[in-house]
């Protein structure tokens, strides 16, 4: 049986394949959260990649300041990480 669950993903270490893994990770209709951690570096392929990602309803946010997405601070991305079915850390 199928179940949709809240998948949060951690953009720790690599934020472009934080993204690549929220966009392949949507085809199976889960909710899709993902957090950036460190800075997104400013290339071509990763603002087509937020956007692909903003227009697959996946919501993007950082904990950095100056990024093109939201900021949030540590009590909104603990409760993230709380409330989400599965994490995944990249």
């Amino acid at each position: 049986m199928n179940q949709t669950k809240s998948i949060l993903v951690l953009g720790r270490r690599d934020p472009t394949e934080a993204m690549r893994v929220a966009a392949g990770l949507t085809i199976f209709n889960h909710t899709l959260n993902l957090v950036f951690l460190v800075a997104v570096p400013s290339t071509p392929e990763n603002a087509e990649m937020l956007e692909l990602l903003e227009f697959s309803d996946v919501e993007s946010k950082t904990t950095v300041a100056d990024q093109a997405v939201p900021q949030i601070g540590a009590s909104e991305l603990a409760a993230a990480i709380v409330a989400a079915d599965e994490v995944i850390n990249l």
